[in-house]
């Protein structure tokens, strides 16, 4: 064995060198850039100190360890271009010129622990050249981390050797296209959206990812590096590197943070860091839900912005790899062509020479939908024109009337509205919309930002009018069908919530909003007023139907003489299913369906001259139910003196389906034990379940605790008492995770099950603390607790607004019970992650101050638990 050979095995031998001096040195100067960026809360300088001083830590550690003089010790990605955030990794090649063998390998397996062990979070390769230029050939993500090389240490030689092989390997043309399709993947991933509920700062549509993807097309190119070099070969305007700084900038800005308040590598702006990152930045308000919704309407226009940015200067890098010369163009008009589909201005110049041409240029496609989109120069002219829409364009009649005609065209309207949106133009047109952009509602049921949700209602308005999705919901459409100006819901959609978030009641701040676009735009003083109302009031009926009693005859009459008219009360119905609709995928259902459309037809006919008294409600249904029952050929005897017990209140809170149902099912059985019956719910939704009994103690409560026991979600509950003391007691309930073709296979075991338990009378179960979702933990609602007599004074109206949790109901039940109060009604209402449920309920103990406080106190506090 010769004397080099020795060595070898000598300095193999020899024992790890001491790495406390070297790991505290790294982590004074990691608290020191952290704290830093605390001061100055400059995410650039803070990237920059962390790169360094893992710099000094790895050069260090590499010279202390002394690996092969014929290894290079290489940052690539993120490390590598010298962006390194407080938690990411650490990526690292270690280029040989061979794969390391016995102990070379055990020298380098003592490098990579080393680095463990001095805290560094590293992700690393071992690799030849030839291996290098292998994955790079194959694999885009392992071809874009070695575009950022950066040799940390080691040789030379073969590091630049191996550069300038991946130079003349790497096609920019095939680069570009791997890199189009990864993107579009990525933002498949993230439903094309950066407006999700918990955003992610990197890989998001809008995130640094986006912004990076620029970079890498342009280096490897060879178009520059970063936005001062785009910028001087022309790629990219003054103004445009000013806006892709700033954002980049605010972007790392809130990643930072969330690294540092997470203590770990988090890019997703979760609930729970919302609020304590908007503090971070001096955003704090006085709740943590305004400044999580403060934080994050900052966040989307950034999002916003770079996805504009992103658009316009991936067309450039496009056009710049790829010229085609000049494609032939039709002309549209004297101003704009059709350029292969695309919209294009006739002279670049004419949105500054015309700003009104910026109106013009979203009415053009809107009539021409062979055009699939708009020309990257006519992009990028809006883009730069969007600060010509100030006050003096704003009053100018002209634009208000081109804005108008594309309010009331036929078609397209959601199309460009969106697109108007997108570009910055819509919020500058209309200023108060402006405000509402990126606005994230923290109430627990919305899924989009104000601006988002709103055009999603426009949309789900304009769908009511295409025959293509007349399937969906055929009463809407067959309703605006005959509506004589559909425009004028656009616009009520339009300034329904445009006032959220300044304080005060939005639904009469955004009255007055439409009321000066109306008188602006030259409404009549009929559609002005329609328009105010129906903005006002874009919650109300939605409200009634929920919350109030339909078989209440006097409900109904107040609801009429709000509306006032069939016109009004024809547009509150639609603007009210776009609505609900327009918050969330899980707020819509059929049993809200059911019940609006109830209470529309109800008002129509009251609106059209008919008295809704008691008697004549009684008699109808009455009438409709023994029509339903002849049809099945059931003799009246067998449900006449059924009916006989069950009195008038029940046919006024029953229709008549239900009550043929009820007449069928529910007799002729022996009394001596509970009946439960159960059938698929005929709205399309849920199924129902039914039972008679000799009335019991905690009936409710048992009832709530055995769907609680389920998992079943209940929307409806009417509860009747006989004179005789007999409960008929129905549900509408819901399997939140099962499917509607589900419910066939489990009604059979509800019917079973819940009988045994309520022959047996089984002890109450002790309630379970249901867990609530991170969104309603992190931003929760204070419950309250409303008790107000009704309108005669024989009931009281109880009004519950909390946090929805599992076994919520049977906690509630379970204070009716220990009060000894009884139950007429449940309305259930579920929005989201949030319920705002409707008793009435009777008892002697709400006749009593005290006892009446006491209740309400046990309530709250089960709504707290």
């Amino acid at each position: 064995m010769g004397a080099g050979a020795l060595g070898a095995v000598a300095a193999e031998a020899a024992p790890l060198p001491d790495l406390a001096p070297l790991r505290e040195a790294w982590q004074r100067e990691r608290a020191a850039a952290i704290q830093g960026f605390r001061d100055s809360q400059n995410p650039d300088r803070l990237q920059r100190a962390l790169s360094r001083a893992t710099d000094r830590a790895l050069r260090a550690l590499w010279r202390m360890l002394s690996p092969s003089r014929q290894y290079s010790l290489v940052a690539v990605g993120g490390y590598g271009r010298g962006e390194q955030f407080p938690h990411s990794d650490v990526d690292l090649l270690i280029l040989t010129p061979e794969r390391p063998q016995g102990a070379a390998a055990e020298r380098l397996e003592r490098f990579v622990g080393a680095c463990w062990d001095l805290g560094l979070e590293i992700g690393h390769a071992v690799r030849t050249p030839d291996e290098c230029l292998r994955e790079a050939a194959g694999d885009v993500t392992v071809r874009t981390s070695l575009l950022e090389r950066r040799r940390l240490a080691g040789n030379r030689l073969r590091y630049e050797a191996l550069g300038r092989e991946l130079d003349a390997a790497l096609r920019a043309d095939e680069f570009f296209s791997a890199k189009m399709l990864e993107m579009r993947q990525r933002h498949a991933k993230y439903v094309d959206s950066p407006y999700s509920l918990e955003p992610n700062t990197k890989e998001s549509p809008g995130g640094l990812r986006d912004l990076q993807v620029i970079r890498w097309i342009a280096r490897a190119s060879g178009f520059g590096r970063n936005w001062s070099e785009l910028e001087a070969r022309g790629l990219i305007t003054a103004s445009e590197a000013i806006q892709l700084r700033a954002n980049e900038r605010r972007i790392a800005r809130i990643r930072a943070w969330l690294h540092i308040l997470a203590g770990r590598r988090e890019d997703r702006l979760v609930f729970d860091l919302q609020a304590r990152a908007a503090e971070a930045m001096g955003l704090a308000r006085s709740s943590a839900r305004q400044s999580s919704e403060e934080l994050m309407q900052r966040y989307y226009r950034a999002a916003k912005t770079v996805t504009q940015l992103n658009t316009i200067v991936l067309q450039n890098l496009r056009g710049a790899l790829f010229p085609s010369g000049a494609a032939a163009a039709r002309p549209i008009d004297r101003e704009f062509l059709d350029r292969q589909g695309l919209l294009d201005l006739a002279d670049p110049g004419l949105f500054e020479r015309d700003p009104s041409a910026i109106l013009r240029c979203f009415l053009t496609m809107q009539r021409h939908p062979e055009l699939t989109g708009i020309a990257t120069r006519t992009l990028r002219a809006l883009w730069h024109a969007r600060g010509r829409i100030d006050a003096r364009f704003r009053r100018d009649p002209a634009n208000r009337a081109l804005f108008l005609e594309l309010l009331k065209s036929p078609r397209g309207v959601t199309h460009e509205l969106r697109r108007m949106n997108k570009w910055s133009i819509l919020g500058r047109y209309l200023p108060a919309f402006r405000r509402i952009v990126g606005r994230m509602q923290h109430d627990l049921f919305h899924v989009y930002t104000v601006d988002q949700h709103i055009l999603m209602v426009v949309r789900n308005l304009r769908r009511f009018a295409m025959a293509e999705h007349a399937h969906e919901y055929p009463f809407c459409s067959q309703l605006l069908a005959a509506f004589e100006k559909p425009w004028l819901l656009t616009i009520a959609a339009l300034f329904h919530d445009i006032a959220k978030g300044r304080g005060g009641d939005h639904s009469k701040l955004g009255r007055v909003d439409a009321r000066r676009f109306c008188r602006q735009h030259g409404l009549e003083r009929a559609d002005s007023q329609l328009v105010e109302f129906l903005v006002e009031h874009h919650l109300t009926m939605s409200s009634v139907a929920q919350k109030q009693d339909l078989g209440d005859p006097a409900v109904i009459t107040r609801f009429a003489s709000l509306v006032g008219t069939e016109e009004r009360l024809t547009a509150l119905y639609l603007l009210t299913v776009a609505d609900i609709r327009g918050t969330s995928p899980k707020v819509w259902n059929a049993w809200k369906a059911k019940l609006l459309e109830d209470l529309f037809r109800a008002t129509k006919r009251a609106l059209e001259g008919e008295t809704p008294t008691r008697e004549r409600r009684l008699d109808a249904r009455r009438a409709e139910a023994v029509r339903l029952l002849n049809l099945r050929a059931i003799p009246p005897e067998r449900y006449e003196a059924f009916w006989k017990r069950l009195g008038m209140g029940y046919f006024l809170r029953n229709d008549a389906q239900d009550i043929a149902w009820h007449a069928r099912v529910l007799t002729g059985h022996p009394e001596d034990r509970p009946v439960v019956r159960t059938r698929v719910a005929p709205i399309g939704e849920g199924f129902q379940v039914v039972v008679w009994l000799r009335d019991q103690p905690d009936l409710f409560a048992r009832l709530c605790g055995y769907f609680d026991s389920r998992n079943l979600s209940v929307l409806d509950a009417k509860i009747h008492t006989t004179r005789d003391g007999w409960a008929l007691d129905s549900f509408l309930v819901v399997d939140p995770v099962g499917e509607v073709g589900q419910y066939r296979d489990i009604l059979t075991l509800v019917e079973t099950e819940l009988g045994e338990r309520l022959e047996r009378r089984a002890p109450l179960p002790v309630p379970v603390r249901g867990r609530s979702s991170r969104r309603s933990r992190t931003f929760p609602i204070e419950p309250s607790v409303d008790l107000r007599p009704d309108e005669r004074g024989d009931h009281f109206l109880l009004s519950i607004t909390a946090n929805d949790r599992t076994g919520l109901l049977y906690a509630i039940a379970q204070v009716l019970s220990r009060h000894g109060i009884s139950l007429e009604t449940a309305r259930i209402t579920t929005l989201g992650e949030r319920v705002e449920d409707v008793f009435l309920i009777e008892g002697p103990a709400l006749l009593n101050p005290r006892q009446q406080l006491q209740f309400e106190t046990d309530l709250l506090d089960a709504l707290r638990a």
